[in-house]
């Protein structure tokens, strides 16, 4: 076996006009495909890296297999990230939220602009970091999974796969939409356990 194209956890309509069957057709059923096929490929010709997990990968490899097993894991944790269905932060990432940040709006406006400014293709994150909330962005492939002493709450995909078929050019259209209307609150406040990077990890079986 190898890694696999993870299931969505809900279905490509789910979300109506902000995010369209259409371009989860594409973003997951193509973009996230590829890189679990050129991902499987490197591994079959490398026996040193079967078995492994994403982020034993994430955190050994450099170059071509670095960009795939990142791009796996960012786009795993993404989907999960998101809800078609309104959530609210649980009491515990909301006081964190408000010391950080004062309020859960003013947190989405620094989300927006690091998403918005974020320069070419990434990610744009909230992670806790020393036991405070940061908001930062990834370039590329670059995923929080790489850090020592990062934990991934929330991360929204920037590269323009993400939103052309929707949203065209418009970003910040993009990034507004999605960051008021369909963040999965439970699932960020899950994350505060320290446990976000493994909610998206994917061990590989060793191949013939």
């Amino acid at each position: 076996m190898a890694f696999n194209l993870p299931e969505l956890p809900y279905s490509k309509d789910a979300f109506g006009d902000l995010i369209s069957a259409e371009t989860f057709d594409y973003h997951h059923g193509k973009h996230h495909q590829a890189y679990v096929t050129k991902a499987n490929e490197l591994i079959a010709a490398d026996a040193a890296l079967q078995g492994k997990s994403l982020a034993e990968l994430i955190r050994s490899s450099k170059g071509v297999l670095f960009n795939q097993v990142g791009q796996i894991w960012n786009h795993s944790f993404y989907w999960l990230c998101l809800s078609p269905e309104k959530t609210q932060p649980s009491a515990e990432l909301k006081a964190k939220i408000d010391e950080a940040f004062g309020s859960t709006d003013a947190l989405l406006e620094k989300l927006k602009a690091e998403a918005v400014g974020h320069f070419a293709s990434g990610w744009a994150a909230l992670v806790l970091k020393d036991g405070k909330l940061e908001v930062t962005s990834y370039h590329d492939a670059d995923t929080p999974v790489a850090y020592e002493g990062v934990q991934p709450l929330f991360i929204l995909d920037v590269w323009e796969h993400a939103y052309y078929i929707d949203y065209r050019n418009a970003r910040p259209n993009y990034a507004e939409a999605l960051l008021k209307n369909a963040i999965n609150w439970d699932f960020v406040s899950q994350n505060l356990d320290g446990r976000g990077v493994e909610r998206a990890d994917q061990k590989a079986e060793e191949m013939a």
